[in-house]
């Protein structure tokens, strides 16, 4: 099985490369992305790091991340104001600014997009359902959009790049019933992004041709040689995706790039790695509605029993630091001297005894579902396994993907004993971690998918997420953060090191945390 699959992406790879090396003569050579693709290009119905891809180059919303730390500037709008009471806020667009077929960006376009966003209900619309409805967003004239909460939402700004704004001139020649033109947007695009897509040659999940936009309205200020065309090929396996980039078959690897192999790609002459301190929290999930996950003396056994230092210092090589809890060390909203965790195998095993003698059985092997495609997941759920069979738990780990787990956790039912994810940057808020990882009305969503309730945090929570005063919202966090982290739903293991493997040909590759580095407008290429 596994050579077949190797042997696949090695195909997808000549496929990619043969009218690379046909057109040599004639065009610049194309950059070619091997990081994953997302299992929609529609924009508002998935949220994770490779839409994120496709948001930043297919798309534009009313406000972006750029730098690292990330900076949060005005995009298609100019500028905003917002009401005493947090309630009204109205963004005037910048004016010229064009989707890719040419029709002007109007405020109707953005209130098309905020219905048809809070109208499918998916994934992205989490952070605005709970304050906004679609007869709150109107259009006051071509170039101003309003927008009336249902009640004060603080982190509303922070999160406003989470949307893109799409043509409904483009859409409503392809809807289908009441589906919003989501089926038609699944593999085409309708964006005014810096780059477009060439859907005649997309295949979902495999490949995706991207085609430069000129007349974006960013004019590319700032990079000389835009780089024109973009070929995305997923590279499955990580020993794979790193041969391929060392042998200059592809241009950039995923951004999780295993420590092991970061020596490789630095040692080679063609390629180097790019390090930047990120807000991407590693995290070991447990399904806290399930036994023996319901009992918190087991879930603290399992606390206990992770070898922290180990996987992060041995296995990783210190290329990442240790996160004591759901928020990044480097963000706002931590209780002061927050401890983690420690690996104590003697700790684990009161603990475990302790629940035991509460009559928790403790007799049935417990299932780690891990993601093929990321090795690290594989590397430390093994180490956990270990680990775990010397104080008598028997740790079965499960091969899986994230499209599959993510599904899986649309209810509790379904949602695998424990799971091994990241939790990136969507947007620079606690709210985009603790807020959504802990508060028991996302329950459904792959970010809540511990299944925690605890009444006293989501009071804190919700409490904070209308607060209008920072000082009050920091206060706030950092208790529901204590409670949290004493409540051990989870097990948090690290604040990333961004690693991403690149080809010395590109040049201009500018990390944010919003978006992992993957924005190719700033981005040149050397032939």
């Amino acid at each position: 099985m596994m050579h077949r699959l190797l042997r696949c992406a090695r195909l997808v790879l000549l496929l990619a490369a043969a009218p690379l090396m046909a057109s040599a003569q004639t065009a610049p050579r194309p950059l070619v992305w091997g990081d994953t693709l997302p299992a929609t290009l529609d924009p508002h119905a998935i949220f994770d790091v490779p839409s994120q891809f496709i948001l930043l180059n297919v798309y534009d919303g009313l406000y972006r991340y750029q730098g690292n730390p990330p900076r949060l500037e005005p995009w298609l709008a100019e500028s905003h104001t917002v009401s005493a009471d947090g309630l009204t806020w109205e963004f005037t667009l910048r004016a010229g600014a064009k989707f890719h077929d040419g029709s002007e960006i109007t405020a109707e376009d953005v209130v098309y997009s905020f219905r048809r966003l809070l109208a499918m209900r998916r994934a992205p619309a989490a952070a605005f359902t709970p304050v906004l409805t679609a007869e709150a967003v109107t259009a006051v004239n071509p170039r101003t959009v309003r927008f009336v909460l249902s009640r004060p939402y603080a982190p509303f700004l922070s999160a406003l790049p989470l949307v893109a704004v799409v043509n409904p001139r483009v859409l409503s020649q392809h809807v289908a019933g009441d589906d919003w033109g989501s089926a038609w947007l699944a593999a085409n695009s309708a964006g005014s992004g810096a780059y477009r897509v060439n859907a005649t040659n997309y295949q979902p999940r495999v490949s995706l041709d991207l085609e430069r936009f000129p007349e974006h309205f960013s004019g590319f200020a700032g990079n000389p040689r835009p780089i024109e065309a973009v070929r995305v090929r997923p590279v499955l396996e990580t020993s794979t995706r790193v041969l391929a980039l060392l042998r200059g078959e592809i241009d950039a690897t995923d951004s999780y790039l295993p420590a092991d192999q970061v020596e490789r790609v630095d040692r080679n002459p063609g390629t180097r790695v790019a390090r930047d301190e990120s807000m991407r929290v590693f995290v070991i999930r447990m399904n806290n509605q399930r036994p023996p996950f319901d009992n918190h003396d087991v879930r603290l056994c399992l606390a206990h029993a992770f070898n922290y230092e180990g996987f992060n210092n041995v296995v990783l090589r210190g290329f990442v630091a240790r996160n004591a809890g759901p928020n990044p060390n480097n963000l706002w909203g931590n209780p002061e001297n927050l401890a983690p965790y420690a690996f104590d195998l003697a700790r684990a095993r009161t603990h475990c005894d302790r629940a035991r003698a509460a009559g928790v059985d403790l007799s049935r092997p417990l299932e780690i579902h891990v993601q093929n495609e990321l090795q690290q997941t594989t590397q430390a759920a093994q180490l956990f396994q270990s680990d775990l069979r010397r104080i008598g738990i028997n740790l079965r780990i499960v091969p899986n993907t994230w499209p599959n787990i993510t599904s899986a956790t649309a209810r509790a039912e379904t949602t695998p004993d424990m799971w091994i994810h990241w939790v990136s940057t969507y947007f620079v808020d606690p709210e985009n971690w603790i807020g959504q990882m802990y508060d028991s009305q996302f329950h459904g969503t792959w970010k809540a998918s511990s299944w925690y309730s605890n009444p006293r945090v989501d009071t804190l929570l919700r409490a904070a997420r209308e607060s209008l005063s920072q000082e009050e919202r920091q206060r706030l966090y950092a208790e529901a953060t204590a409670l949290v982290v004493a409540d051990s739903p989870d097990i948090w293991v690290y604040n990333t090191v961004n690693l991403r493997g690149l080809s010395r040909r590109v040049s201009g590759y500018s990390f944010s945390p919003v978006g992992s580095g993957g924005e190719v407008r700033l981005m040149s290429l050397e032939n």
